[in-house]
């Protein structure tokens, strides 16, 4: 294999330093070498928690660039897109309810979504036991795949930032891996990670990749009744690990840091998303917490001691001050003190299955979008490609209508900053994981950013007659005297008014066809 294998790890004045040997790829530092360390690099991060949020710097490009591309894309593409509902998690339910674990808050109803798949997938491919999720493989091709064209589309509609999976739950690697199952070795034959790599340096896009693996022993437990020794099989489905205690295991904890490390060290990413739980402290050397600080100190060497890269999870135990929260599906009602994540779901399945889209409209993502912007998040669009690469038209005419949006009025969406109040209006946002608003904003529904003089106020709803805006009175949090307020896209001054009631703007004759109005507001 052309990855380093770590034979030693030592520490020294607090920095991790990895020593080791491959025919293909040698090491430059030496055990005995003393790292070249900089006044800044003092502070190397020690691999624990405390150490992590008294340390951890989310860089600007991230809190900046705002706007992320997220890809979920591997076997499950290629499946037969009109199968039954399956939840993103085709090889978890395809070997039937015996064995079958849950973490649903209704077992009894997800063992019967698991009954049917099992069904379809014997009626359309063959029983489970003679027509396993390996021989599903072949079919995931990615003949018409094109990262070069995806990441230029998703460039020219906002995105600063795009984070494919590397690997999800089924224990398939998107990437030239060690381990045996991967993209280059089966499948399309291509080296996936690193064709979006490529494709995102050429556009000037950050890189990031997402792994899921650490679920892969319980999530192919019922797989396990069909499976024999001494098979390539057996790595696939993890037969080594314990299907409900392997997280207590040591040899599972360290598998999972050996191809989470293999990973960082092979793509260089500028974001880890960890997508899963991680090993806990008791494991030390190979604990999530040892990782992520590996992590954040090798940028820290490579970069003069200043933090490039982003590490994301979605564990709301832990000091957020430590990494980055990925808050999947879900919205939070007020503004956040550390930068986070929405992170949401274009295609309605994480992974494609035909007719399948979010739930949210085109206005109503366009103004979650911006609340999450206004508390202090960035958004992270996820969309789901097809087993040939390609992605459907119904995403990709969201991700369009979104660009057509931020074209508009991106001056108020990037480098900007959450201002005093994160807005108004009777809408309620509640702070919650998967509780995403589905619901329609209205013209009263206020949302601000602010970038060096300039206060931007984001109307969620087209407006009718004139705005109020109650938050910006006279004697009230804006102490700052108005210049001149103009709508984002025309330059176009508008007549205004303020008073100890609000700030009223009145309408011109025309308005730009967007869900989400803006107005820059200059302050003197």
């Amino acid at each position: 294999m052309t990855y380093c294998k770590v034979v030693r790890k030592v520490a020294y004045l607090g920095i991790t330093v990895f020593c080791c040997f491959s025919a293909l790829s040698g090491c430059t530092q030496q055990l005995n070498e003393k790292p070249t360390i900089s006044p800044k690099e003092n502070k190397a991060i020690a691999p624990n928690w405390q150490s992590m949020a008294e340390n951890y710097q989310v860089p600007e490009w991230f809190v900046d660039g705002k706007i992320g591309i997220w890809t979920h894309w591997g076997i499950p593409s290629s499946i037969d897109e009109n199968r039954p509902h399956d939840g993103s998690h085709y090889g978890r339910r395809m070997y039937g309810t015996e064995g079958f674990i849950t973490p649903s808050k209704n077992p009894e109803r997800d063992k019967q979504t698991t009954a049917k798949l099992t069904q379809w997938h014997t009626e359309r491919y063959g029983h489970p036991s003679e027509f396993g999720y390996e021989k599903l493989i072949p079919s995931f091709k990615a003949e018409n795949w094109d990262p070069d064209g995806l990441v230029k589309f998703f460039k020219e509609n906002g995105a600063r930032f795009i984070m494919p999976v590397a690997t999800h739950h089924d224990n398939f690697d998107m990437y030239d891996s060690s381990h045996p199952w991967n993209a280059v070795d089966m499948g399309p034959r291509r080296d996936t990670i690193q064709e979006w790599k490529n494709a995102a340096t050429k556009y000037g896009l950050k890189f990031g990749v997402s792994t899921h693996l650490y679920w892969a022993p319980r999530f192919f437990n019922a797989a396990r009744q069909y499976q024999k020794p001494n098979t390539l099989e057996w790595q696939l489905f993890a037969m080594d690990y314990h299907p409900t205690e392997f997280a207590s295991q040591k040899s599972w904890n360290k598998h999972w840091f050996e191809r989470s490390w293999e990973l960082i060290e092979k793509y260089d990413p500028d974001m880890f998303n960890n997508d899963s739980p991680y090993p806990d402290d008791e494991f030390a050397e190979v604990s999530g917490a040892a990782l992520f600080s590996d992590f954040l100190n090798r940028d820290l060497r490579e970069n003069n001691g200043t933090q490039t890269t982003v590490l994301s999870f979605k564990n709301a135990n832990m000091d957020k001050a430590a990494f980055t929260y990925n808050l999947e599906r879900g919205m939070f009602g007020e503004i956040q003190p550390h930068p986070w994540m929405w992170a949401t779901d274009i295609s309605g399945n994480w992974f494609y299955r035909k007719n399948l889209m979010t739930k949210m409209s085109i206005p109503v993502l366009l103004g979650n979008a911006v609340d999450a912007i206004s508390k202090n998040g960035v958004v992270m669009m996820n969309v789901a490609l097809r087993g040939d690469g390609t992605l459907p038209e119904e995403q990709a005419a969201y991700i369009r209508a979104f660009g057509d949006w931020i074209k508009i009025n991106g001056e108020g969406i990037y480098g900007t900053r959450p201002w005093k109040v994160f807005g108004e209006g009777p809408l309620k946002i509640v702070s919650k994981r998967t509780g995403e608003n589905l619901s329609a904003f209205s013209a009263q529904d206020i949302r601000f950013t602010h970038k060096n003089n300039s206060l931007f106020a984001f109307v969620l709803a087209p407006p009718n007659k004139l705005i109020h805006i109650k938050t910006l009175k006279t004697d009230g949090v804006l102490s700052r005297n108005i210049r001149r307020i103009s709508i984002l896209g025309a330059n176009e001054s508008v007549n205004w008014s303020r008073s100890e009631e609000g700030l009223t703007i009145w309408l011109p004759k025309t308005l730009p066809e967007q869900p989400v109005i803006g107005f820059k507001i200059l302050l003197n």
